[in-house]
């Protein structure tokens, strides 16, 4: 597979990431300038975990950003829907609960998580909307949401500047590291038609979740949005 299309068949992004599974991780922090990981430290702080509580990270990829949640004391399942992935996952990480789960159909009951998080997976998810609805089935009365996602720079100078990395600049790098230079086409193109943060917080708060609010990190080129869901949700 060249490269994945906007219009997003969940066969064809899981194959895409299968692809990539094996040097996922590797990518992502050169990539990100090695920022992915302070990226991800924000995120745990935001979420406020404590030992036992449960925890579903969707989208989790090899489980790096599950890894925090689990070696903290809680419960924590690393949910995706690309098995290549989750075999990375389990072979680097044996201890850890893997489980392969469509984000629009998610196989938990309700009301079985204190918190749910998703990290740069809510882009992939074929109608983002569906699976913020499913987050909000499976979470607690009164549990919480973080979603960490690519947003948009807030000064409009280094918004320029960070469009031509995208667009020029990260192809020829993914074509270095990447075992699937095609999907970071898909990675970049995504970024740039995703909705910025005020109009995600929308879209997280008409799914049911009460009190959105969000936090830029490094510019705005990342953005991580909380939410609470209601004690009697819709």
């Amino acid at each position: 597979m060249n490269r994945a299309s906007l219009a997003k068949k969940p066969s064809d992004v899981a194959s895409m990431f299968d692809e990539v599974a094996a040097r996922y991780d590797l990518t992502n922090d050169v990539l990100s300038f090695g920022q992915t990981k302070r990226w991800r430290k924000k995120l745990v702080q935001a979420l406020a975990v404590q030992p036992g509580e449960r925890v579903l990270d969707l989208a989790a990829g090899t489980g790096s950003s599950t890894e925090p949640f689990h070696d903290g004391g809680a419960e924590a399942i690393a949910c995706d829907f690309s098995l290549g992935m989750l075999q990375v996952g389990k072979r680097r990480r044996p201890d850890m609960t893997f489980v392969a789960g469509d984000g629009m159909n998610l196989p938990f009951a309700d009301d079985t998580f204190d918190a749910v998080t998703i990290s740069f997976g809510l882009r992939n998810i074929v109608e983002p909307e569906v699976g913020l609805r499913e987050m909000l089935r499976v979470t607690k009365p009164g549990g919480r949401l973080a979603v960490m996602e690519f947003s948009d720079p807030t000064h409009p100078a280094f918004n320029t500047v960070y469009n031509e990395y995208l667009m020029k600049a990260l192809p020829p790098v993914a074509r270095a590291v990447s075992s699937n230079p095609g999907a970071y086409v898909y990675l970049a193109e995504s970024i740039r038609a995703w909705p910025d943060q005020n109009e995600l917080g929308g879209i997280i708060a008409d799914a049911g979740w009460s009190g959105v609010l969000y936090r830029n990190l490094t510019g705005g080129i990342v953005a991580i949005h909380h939410a609470v869901k209601p004690a009697e949700s819709r």
